[in-house]
């Protein structure tokens, strides 16, 4: 079976050269797109190479795939998928038996380790630390070395969600022995650490030193981390931030860094992003900002066209497909 295979994800030059030469060996052709974005998050704009397509990988336009009948596979480059998570285009490509896939195993493993990273790091004191090299480089002996903790058994982390990357964070936790506990709207009772349903949230909030928001954007999750819920956290706590910005009211997140209630935030990712030069986040001491790179990687496109290429065989054969999510 020959295909026309569309993508407007922008790899690196040796990556594409790499996979349009197993695309050819295989007799399919690779359809570059003229709207290609470097930004895996950017929304693809509608593409006459488009309607050309069997096959789509990377951020087609959604109107355009609702209304394109020859589309026969989609695989999305992000592990969020947020614009294509609305009714009518789950009707539209289940009705044509079109299945859809995003790249949440890609992103699993970094956005985890990015989060454990940043654990270390708060617990360790490290930020500070660092900045202190920069000026007025002060002798921090007694400041730090008694004020550092560590993560251990006595320590309680609370995972907001738990899909692919609460998943791998929590066994990356598992040597620490620290108290993981997850807050999942609807199990699936293949967890490995500990369920919070909403009955419990209030409670796990309160007892977390440590709270990671791993949300996606949705309507029902737009400032679901409010005040009322900052506010509730343990004195000194934690809070981290690898979900999506949306997801935070971000005036009441630097209102409890500023009163003391939050020991410190780290955020990945912010509302707007890109996050403007004078906006008041950077200038919160305690808040440490990483530019939305938690899940990126010098291997990113390897992996992106790896998980593509093993899941269109797979299609091919009738075989089980890999994150798939429609």
């Amino acid at each position: 079976m020959s295909l026309a295979i569309w993508t407007n994800h922008v790899f690196r030059p040796e990556v594409e050269t790499v996979l349009q030469q197993k695309l050819a060996a295989a007799g399919h052709r690779l359809l570059r797109s003229g709207q290609a974005s470097p930004m895996v998050l950017a929304a693809g704009s509608a593409d006459p190479l488009l309607d050309e397509a069997d096959v789509a990988l990377g951020q087609p336009d959604v109107s355009q795939v609702m209304g394109n009948r020859r589309l026969r596979f989609i695989e999305l480059t992000t592990a969020g998928y947020t614009r294509y998570d609305r009714a009518d285009f789950r009707a539209a490509v289940q009705a044509r038996g079109v299945p859809v896939t995003n790249a949440s195993q890609v992103f699993a493993d970094p956005c985890a380790q990015h989060v454990l990273a940043q654990m270390l790091a708060i617990e360790r004191n490290l930020p500070v630390q660092l900045r202190n090299q920069d000026g007025p480089r002060e002798w921090r002996y007694l400041e730090d070395r008694f004020t550092n903790g560590v993560l251990s058994p006595q320590k309680t982390v609370l995972l907001l969600g738990y899909g692919a990357i609460g998943r791998r964070l929590g066994e990356l936790l598992q040597p620490f022995g620290c108290r993981v506990l997850a807050y999942r709207r609807t199990p699936t009772g293949d967890e490995q650490v500990t369920v919070v349903g909403t009955a419990g949230l209030d409670d796990a909030i309160a007892g977390a030193d440590h709270v990671v928001n791993i949300l996606p954007d949705s309507p029902a999750t737009t400032g679901w981390m409010s005040a009322d819920r900052f506010n509730r956290m343990k004195r000194g706590a934690r809070f981290y931030n690898i979900g999506r910005g949306t997801t935070v009211d971000q005036s009441a997140l630097m209102a409890v860094l500023a009163s003391g209630q939050l020991g410190a935030a780290y955020l990945d990712v912010m509302d707007p992003e890109p996050l403007p030069p004078a906006h008041p986040l950077w200038r919160v001491q305690n808040c440490f900002i990483t530019c939305h790179i938690g899940g990126g990687t010098r291997e990113q496109d390897d992996n992106i066209a790896q998980h593509f290429l093993s899941n269109l065989q797979a299609w091919m054969n009738g075989g089980a497909l890999v994150d798939r999510i429609m």
